[in-house]
């Protein structure tokens, strides 16, 4: 897969800190941004209000094919819309989350979200991320980062997410949650969890967010896609 617009991917597991930082750089950038995971928990969470049965993967391959969504990348804080209405809080709880680990492995879900996550690239440019944005959405990407940190870290990293919103949380809960995940996520037959051959990886387990921004920027200064 070609595309004219410029494309920068960043994959990487769970609480590796990849939707903050394609976030940070979509608004430096003034680029548009695609969290694809967001995809997977909108199809899991709008499965769960329509009722579906948790196995029906052909009903949620029909709702990935016709959700209308938006993403608000150039706000402070993240804000994704689901046929209109905010859903950013509902989609980031645990129990969507397993949900979606385990609708991303439907193949049928996958191929459904296929184009529609390629019609996100428009210009000026696009920074996608997910688990296979690298691999199969944006094979032909000039700039992939693979982003990760060790489990213990990521595990910390969405405790403290969550008792800030005011989510009771507990660590070695989330340790065992984000474990099973990564198992999942790397195991499954379609799109598993790895970086693309050409990917720059990048471990954060002891950067903070302006440090892993200031490599991505360097990276693709590097690389000419931006100035």
């Amino acid at each position: 897969m070609n595309s004219p617009v410029r494309v920068v991917t960043l994959d990487g597991p769970s609480g590796s800190g990849k939707g903050t930082i394609s976030r940070a750089v979509a608004r430096h950038l003034g680029w548009h941004l695609l969290d694809s995971g967001a995809l997977y928990r909108l199809v899991a969470l709008a499965g769960r209000e329509r009722g579906l049965e948790r196995g029906d993967a052909q009903g949620h391959a029909r709702i990935a094919g016709t959700m209308a969504v938006r993403f608000d990348a150039a706000a402070d804080e993240e804000h994704i819309l689901l046929e209109g209405r905010e859903v950013t809080d509902a989609i980031r709880s645990e129990e969507v989350g397993q949900s979606a680990s385990r609708v991303a492995a439907w193949p049928a879900v996958r191929e459904a979200l296929l184009e529609r996550q390629r019609a996100f690239a428009v210009p000026p440019g696009l920074v996608a991320d997910g688990r296979d944005m690298g691999t199969v959405v944006f094979p032909q990407a000039p700039l992939k980062i693979f982003l990760t940190a060790n489990p213990e870290e990521r595990a910390r990293r969405r405790y403290n997410q969550l008792k800030q919103k005011g989510s009771s949380a507990s660590l070695s809960a989330l340790s065992r949650e984000i474990a099973e995940r990564d198992a999942r996520d790397s195991s499954r037959a379609a799109a598993p969890l790895v970086p693309a051959a050409d990917a720059v990886v990048i471990d954060s387990t002891r950067l903070d967010i302006e440090a892993v921004l200031g490599q991505v920027i360097e990276l693709g200064r590097r690389r000419a896609l931006w100035a």
